[in-house]
This record gives C-alpha cells, structure tokens and sequence, in this order.
C-alpha cells in the first residue's frame, strides 16, 4: 500500500475524535519517528509504500489513539523548549505553559548579566524538563532536582543524558522535608495544583494516563506543596535568590497573598499564552 493511501485513512479514522487537524499532526509525528520520513518526502515521493509489518505498527498505534493515550506515550518521546525528551506513564507529559515559565527564568539570568556560577534546584521535577532546560540554556548553573517518585527521577536523568547536561537528582519527599542543606540562587517549582473539584475540567486522556500523584491536591489545602516550598525557600535562597512557582490559573491571588503573608517581595504574578494566571516570581531578602 502506498503511504499516501494509508494516511487517508488513518487520518479518517481519528477525525471525529481529534479532528482533522490534530488527527494529521499524529499522522506526520508518527511517519517522522517510525518512517524516517518526513511531510515533504511524501509529497516529492508519493509512491512511496508501506510494508504489511509497518502497517501493523501504525494500526497498533492507531488503536491506541482511539483509546485516547496520548502520542506523545506512544512516542515514547515529546519536544520542550527545543529539546527533545524521554516521557512515560510515570511523568507528566511537559506543557507549553511550563516552557513559558522555564524562558522566564532564563530571561532574567542572562537579563541580570549572571557570569557566575549559580545553583538552580526544581522541585517536583518529574521528566526532568525544567531542570534540564535550565542546565541546557544557563550553562554557569549548577542544577538539582528533587522528585518523590524513584520511576520520574529515572526517565529525568535519562533526559539529562540525551541532552548531554549534568543535574544532580535526589530522591526525597518535599512535604517531609525540614531543610534543603544548602544555599540556591533559584528555587522553582511546577507542583501538583489540580484540585479534586476540578477534575472535570481535565480531558480524559489525561486523566486515564497521566500520574496522579503528580496532578492533584486535595480541595481543602490546594496550596500545601506552595507553603511548604515557600517555608524551605525562606531559609534556602540565597541573597537575591528568587522563587517561581507555576500555578493553578484559577488560585492566582490567592497565591499572591500566601507569598505576602510569607513575607516574600517583589512578587510578580503573570499569565500564560492563553491569559490564565500561570506563574509567580518572589524574592525573600
């Protein structure tokens, strides 16, 4: 069968699902990572065919879509900030949102004229794509990254060996944790914020495949990962150090307040692409 000819098809099967759009952009990922073709080798080589065992591999995947488990676990592979990453059913899947918080802090590095070393830890690092982002595009930092999950600290230091940069990853429970033993210039944190009331909210490829216990908090303390980071960061950051946060869009204020109380200052609280509240810079001292 020729290509050409499967992608009709394939892209028929999953239009009323995803749409067409969408249903094309897996279409093109999929010929990239299986194929090794790309969408202008099938427009100079429309003849190109497929094998029945290649077949087999995309109707697998195809299947699978339609189950909604995202491409980017099926890939086994997604892009963030330029980088190419390892994601699986033990991390989160990375978002644009994040890549907006991750060029915030990198902007305002190289903003400040940082020729120093620094030290950078990301708590909750999950893939790693904070962490590594940061190690890739600050190449004067020195970065840790604290996960609970033993399964997320192995695919993140993967992550960092694809991207030939060194992070420092350390097991351990951040709510169980009284001090971070050392000094940073930059605490950030992308925590679990999705309260329980808004689950509805979450598509159901994302709630069927993507780890809870990196996701939710509880309705009634949907802030507890921000106060005890911001406990820790009272006595960990440095002179000048700076805390980020990304947070729930719809806790934007609240979170504004929980810093002031904290005595935190100069606390910026800015939205993502789509205007939601998404993330906080503060200073301590």
């Amino acid at each position: 069968m020729k290509i050409k000819e499967y992608r009709n098809q394939f892209i028929q099967a999953l239009t009323s699902m995803y749409g067409e759009g969408e249903a094309e952009s897996f279409f093109y990922l999929i010929l990239e990572e299986k194929q090794q073709l790309k969408r202008i080798d099938l427009a100079l080589h429309p003849d190109l065919e497929i094998s029945e065992e290649e077949i087999s591999v995309w109707n697998s995947i195809l299947e699978q879509l339609k189950l909604e488990i995202p491409i980017q676990y099926l890939l086994g592979k997604t892009s963030f900030y330029g980088l190419d990453f390892e994601v699986n059913s033990a991390v989160l899947i990375p978002r644009p949102e994040t890549e907006e918080l991750v060029d915030w802090i990198v902007s305002n590095v190289l903003k400040n004229g940082r020729s120093k070393s620094i030290k950078i830890l990301d708590i909750g690092t999950g893939s790693g794509c904070i962490a590594v982002s940061l190690a890739k595009n600050l190449p004067n930092a020195e970065v840790f990254a604290i996960d609970v999950s033993e399964k997320a600290l192995a695919t993140a230091q993967k992550n960092a060996e694809r991207n030939e940069v060194e992070v420092t990853f350390i097991s351990q429970n951040i709510l169980e944790t009284l001090d971070l033993g050392q000094e940073f210039d930059i605490i950030v944190s992308n925590p679990p914020y999705v309260r329980n009331l808004e689950k509805e909210e979450i598509k159901k490829n994302v709630l069927a495949n993507e780890p809870h216990l990196a996701l939710f908090v509880e309705d009634n303390d949907a802030l507890i990962f921000y106060r005890k980071i911001a406990e820790l960061a009272q006595k960990n950051l440095s002179d000048s150090g700076q805390l980020y946060f990304e947070i729930n869009q719809y806790l934007g204020q609240e979170m504004v307040d929980l810093l002031e109380k904290m005595n935190f200052k100069n606390i910026e609280l800015r939205k993502d692409i789509y205007e939601n509240d998404r993330m906080t810079r503060a200073e301590f001292r």
